[in-house]
């Protein structure tokens, strides 16, 4: 997972794998400002789990903007506006629970 920061948003962006459709993939805003992103391949044995926890500065984002967009090709986009005057704080936090 890769991180774009803007003055105006957090877009993190991953490629998934072929396969992977839609509703495998389930985006969840938790407290303190994180985001868990977890995306399972129902029909695999191995290489079917993915998870990510991104933590922002608390006062950084809106977590009611979060915006999840699944392209076609396979990648999973999320839009997360900042707040204004947000500039300066550090960079969200990318964790993989393994």
């Amino acid at each position: 997972m890769r991180v774009h920061s803007t003055t105006s948003e957090h877009r993190l962006v991953v490629r998934l794998p072929e396969g992977l459709a839609p509703e495998m993939v389930m985006v969840c805003a938790k407290r303190g400002a994180r985001l868990s992103v977890v995306a399972d391949l129902w029909h695999r044995e191995r290489d079917s789990h993915y998870e990510w926890e991104v933590a922002f500065a608390p006062s950084d984002v809106d977590m009611m903007s979060v915006r999840a967009v699944f392209d076609p090709d396979g990648q999973l986009v999320i839009h997360v506006r900042r707040r204004m005057g947000a500039d300066g704080l550090p960079s969200p936090k990318i964790c993989t629970p393994f």
